[in-house]
């Protein structure tokens, strides 16, 4: 047997006990040195590609999962997803977009003020995460979106998010819009951003609290 043959069992291995997805630099970790590893990923996506179990790459990670396709045949299984109301999935749209972005800008996107409950429910699910502090009067906290972010909407990463082309495509931006148009690149660097330090937490649960105002 060839050494990427042996490869490509190790990791078929790995990747069928894990409890979730792995990077490739798990996966290196676990294997013998010198394993290639990448070329093994690709010949498993290539022998797994449409059958019932696929090897996919989610938020930079490697898993199988179920083929979309067949979907229909667990639907024996009770599920009850939590539905994100209005005003939490234009606050993620927002975030997905903008990010790095304080509640401020948020508010300033939105033009309504942003309610306790609404930042607090996308933390709470894991789809948000707080990544720093602007380098602005009062430091506000910063937002992002998560790796469960990326793996709940199947994304391998923020640039395959929809671009404007796309969302003009779908119908969800007019074709007439300015020239100079441009959706933002989520994966940019901010240079105005300093880490979160110990102990910080959303500014709702100090100077926001009892001036919730309702949302539309």
């Amino acid at each position: 047997m060839s050494d990427l043959a042996e490869t490509e069992r190790e990791i078929e291995a790995l990747l069928f006990a894990a409890a979730g997805p792995l990077s490739v630099e798990d996966l290196a970790r676990r294997l013998p040195d010198g394993a290639d590893v990448a070329g093994a990923l690709a010949a498993l996506r290539a022998r797994y590609s449409g059958r019932g179990v696929e090897l996919v790459q989610v938020a930079g990670r490697w898993r199988f999962q179920t083929a979309a396709d067949l979907a229909w045949l667990m639907t024996e299984e009770r599920q009850e997803p939590r539905r994100l109301s209005q005003a939490a999935q234009e606050t993620l749209a927002i975030i997905a977009y903008h990010q790095p972005v304080t509640r401020a800008e948020i508010e300033a996107v939105r033009g309504v003020q942003a309610s306790r409950g609404t930042l607090d429910v996308l933390l709470e699910l894991g789809l948000v995460r707080m990544r720093g502090r602007r380098r602005t009067p009062g430091r506000p906290v910063t937002y992002g979106t998560t790796d469960a972010f990326l793996e709940h909407y199947g994304l391998a990463n923020l640039s395959d998010l929809p671009g404007a082309a796309e969302m003009k495509a779908a119908g969800l931006l007019s074709l007439d819009l300015p020239a100079d148009f441009a959706v933002p690149d989520p994966s940019a660097l901010a240079p105005d951003e300093d880490p979160l330090e110990a102990g910080d937490a959303p500014e709702f649960h100090m100077d926001f609290l009892g001036t919730e105002q309702a949302e539309p």
